[in-house]
């Protein structure tokens, strides 16, 4: 008995089968319809979450694609959800499928999350995007097997970056998390952390600055002014020493001392105010 392959309907299920689409790919064309064109209200919440409830599962799958960078899986999926609202809310149903709208939404508002909020410190979107650039580019020069290690310049030539950018990338790439000031670096027994590698405040360069602003006051004084600030600070001679030295009294020596002081210590301020007020009448850049 011959069979009519022709027959209306026969291959529609081959056809149907052809056709790959997702288990989370639910068919809610006609919820969306009756979405767009309510007002808001609580028809159109309880829609929303009827929705929201269908799609979830594709928005957990896209949050999956972003497990191990750091981030736990659950707040992810918090993150693609929260993505998958705004995907429902801007949604027109005249305009195509949901899927193809929501999944680059979803993704957009997963990968926001990585470079606005993962980061311990706040970083230049651009060193992000160098960041971005640079992992990438080290990810396709090594897809093959036994594949070295790329150089900067191998990275440079790849992404058409210049290789300061793509050390400033790959420097990023390693701070994308903070270390903490008792980190020990060391594991003997004389073991050291972090802050014990940090520099201090120097008071030596507080001295240096003092003693370059000063000079100018000091070769406007009097010679014999001169020479007592330097036998007093300098040679760290007594007021009584420089005063049975100069031939004048101990009270001599004291007022000079503190009127010569005075005197450059105002000078030096003036300047600075001056620079200040300089500065502030800089018209902006």
């Amino acid at each position: 008995m011959l069979t009519d392959t022709n027959r209306p309907g026969t291959n529609v299920r081959s056809k149907a089968s052809s056709v790959r689409r997702h288990d989370d790919a639910p068919d809610t064309a006609e919820l969306f319809a009756r979405f767009a064109a309510l007002d808001d209200g609580p028809e159109r919440e309880a829609i929303r979450d009827r929705l929201v409830t269908a799609w979830l599962p594709m928005a957990h799958r896209i949050a999956s694609r972003f497990r191990d960078r750091g981030e736990s899986v659950e707040d992810l999926r918090q993150v693609a959800a929260l993505g998958l609202v705004k995907a429902i809310d801007r949604f027109d149903p005249e305009r195509g499928a949901f899927e193809s709208y929501a999944v680059p939404t979803i993704t957009g508002e997963v990968k926001r999350h990585f470079r606005d909020r993962m980061w311990a410190l706040r970083v230049p979107r651009r060193v992000q995007e160098l960041r971005n650039k640079v992992r990438v580019a080290r990810r396709e020069l090594t897809q093959t097997p036994g594949s070295p290690e790329p150089s900067t310049a191998d990275i440079a030539a790849h992404t058409g970056l210049t290789e300061d950018e793509v050390a400033a990338g790959l420097e990023a790439l390693e701070s994308f998390s903070t270390l903490s000031l008792d980190a020990e670096l060391s594991a003997d027994e004389d073991g050291y952390s972090l802050a014990d590698t940090l520099g201090g405040p120097d008071g030596s360069y507080d001295v240096v600055i003092d003693r370059e602003s000063a000079k100018e006051g000091l070769r406007r004084l009097p010679e014999r002014e001169r020479t007592i600030l330097y036998m007093r600070f300098f040679e760290d001679m007594t007021q009584s020493r420089i005063a049975d030295q100069l031939g004048i009294s101990q009270m001599h020596v004291s007022r000079l001392i503190s009127r010569s002081c005075a005197q450059v210590r105002e000078e030096v301020l003036g300047q600075r105010r001056a620079r200040g007020r300089s500065a502030g009448q800089r018209p902006a850049a």
